[in-house]
């Protein structure tokens, strides 16, 4: 019985030194951000566009819109955009109210016609043909403009590119700061990856028609980020 009793202890022993130098191992690690950027040129514009009309009558107002969005469908179709690159995101109806607010009338409002809206949706693969499709859909009838966008065809594809290099950067921050420890800067312990950006200019568009709308697509920003726990030991093994 004192034997088994003696076995115990050292098994607890032995269990409570293997945990102990399981933690020791376990704080000697490091955790290190990286992050990589790249620039590219745009590939392709996205237009978000409207036509708005008002009228006494909600089914003439929603008639103007309908006409004058289909001529603007039509203009681009003629200016080679394909239908695929265009989608229609909204469309609404709003009554247009009064603004009486004589003595007589006691504050009531009262519905004195309607407004209805349809918002277009268009991608410009061309950034050469930018400035003249815009000059286009103006002359067809779209009176609303929420800005537009320039971006990548496969934004996926750049993010490869620099999701390497993303890591490279966390290998040389923490290799830095282990010598500045005075440490070996062991093997990767786990990756965690915290996704990618893209800085994407936007602009707003002026409602007015110039013969010649200059517009400069710039650059676009891609960044990736990674966060690489490392293993760190004491020079010559401790």
């Amino acid at each position: 019985m004192k034997a088994k009793r003696l076995l115990a202890a050292a098994l607890v022993l032995s269990m409570s030194a293997g945990a102990a130098a399981a933690e020791a191992a376990a704080q000697r690690q490091i955790t290190v951000s990286g992050e990589s950027r790249l620039q590219v040129a745009p590939e392709l514009a996205t237009i978000t566009l409207g036509v708005t009309e008002e009228a006494e009558e909600a089914a003439i107002a929603m008639s103007a819109v309908s006409d004058a969005m289909g001529a603007v469908i039509a203009r681009l179709k003629e200016a080679g955009i394909a239908a695929e690159d265009m989608q229609t995101r909204r469309i609404a109806m709003h009554p247009v109210w009064s603004q009486d607010r004589s003595y007589d009338s006691g504050g009531r409002r009262e519905i004195t016609g309607f407004q209805a809206s349809n918002t277009l949706l268009v991608r410009v693969r061309d950034l050469e043909r930018l400035g003249p499709v815009l000059d286009t859909v103006l002359d067809a009838g779209a009176n609303q403009f929420q800005g537009l966008s320039f971006g990548v065809e496969d934004p996926s594809a750049v993010q490869d590119r620099i999701r390497g290099a993303a890591v490279k950067d966390a290998i040389r921050k923490a290799q830095q700061l282990a010598e500045a420890a005075g440490m070996e800067l062991g093997p990767v312990r786990s990756i965690n990856e915290h996704g990618g950006n893209s800085v994407r200019p936007m602009m707003a568009m002026e409602m007015a028609r110039s013969d010649a709308m200059p517009i400069e697509a710039g650059e676009l920003t891609f960044s990736h980020n990674v966060s690489v726990v490392f293993d760190m030991s004491v020079p010559g093994g401790e």
